[in-house]
């Protein structure tokens, strides 16, 4: 269970900076919602992050769930922002995820 919520947590992180990246696109009131997005996301995040840290060492919860995030959002930032999507780059996000399975087989 620990680690749903710390995907949950991690996805919710997506959701938190893509809310940013809108925002920024943005102004107004359409802005103001994102923000409000934002804080909502974060909020979730932070809550099932904690969670999350109650059955799982911190450091590989941490690790899994800025990983998740990190991920996450490259990958919003390439098919929703149109960021580049160069072979170096999605080589790194690549080994990243490896290390995201690699810590989630070594836990305890």
């Amino acid at each position: 269970m620990s680690w749903f919520l710390l995907i949950i947590a991690g996805l919710f992180e997506v959701g938190f900076a893509s809310c940013l990246g809108k925002a920024k696109e943005t102004s107004g009131t359409t802005s103001t919602w994102w923000m409000v997005g934002f804080f909502i996301c974060l909020t979730i995040s932070m809550i099932l992050l904690y969670k999350a840290t109650q059955n799982l060492p911190i450091g590989t919860a941490y690790a899994v769930w800025t990983g998740i995030g990190a991920v996450g959002t490259v990958l919003v930032g390439i098919f929703v922002f149109k960021e580049p999507a160069d072979f170096w780059r999605l080589f790194f996000i690549t080994t990243l995820i490896a290390s995201i399975v690699g810590l989630k087989v070594v836990s305890h």
